[in-house]
């Protein structure tokens, strides 16, 4: 996975611009360029999502937290996220968390339309962007039948 270090900040890079351009942009492109090479890829367990043998997608599951979940542009509305998503629900043991910016209404449906809820919001003190965000939740279904 190494070799798709400059896919996934590419496709990082133009993800975040394309959803979210009113983002303060804290980080040069080659100070997340190594981030991803150096931090992401070594430390968290990284899933794929492949397109035409490109990398269209790809998310990070740490301790019940969706870190990440990005998709390239061209392959948004393609199934790729959603793949992605239901993997990272697998993964999480059957409760999942993550952040989202208040403003990206487009991450927000996404995940309420897959059964997450909004919990708690937050002013953005915490975050390096200084962009209030909320944290979301997904509890598995338990069957009772």
């Amino acid at each position: 996975m190494p070799d798709d270090a400059d896919a996934m900040a590419d496709l990082f890079l133009a993800a975040r611009r394309t959803a979210m351009p009113w983002l303060a942009v804290v980080h040069t492109d080659d100070e997340t360029r190594g981030w991803i090479a150096h931090v992401l890829l070594r430390q968290r367990r990284v899933r794929i999502a492949q397109a035409d043998g490109l990398v269209a997608g790809f998310a990070v599951v740490h301790d019940g937290w969706l870190d990440h979940l990005y998709v390239a542009p061209a392959h948004q509305g393609a199934g790729a996220g959603s793949r992605l998503l239901e993997d990272a629900k697998r993964l999480s043991g059957g409760a999942l968390q993550l952040y989202v910016f208040q403003r990206n209404q487009r991450a927000r449906a996404f995940y309420l339309n897959r059964g997450f809820v909004e919990a708690t919001f937050s002013d953005g003190a915490s975050n390096e962007e200084r962009e209030p965000d909320l944290v979301m939740r997904w509890v598995a279904r338990s069957c009772t039948s």
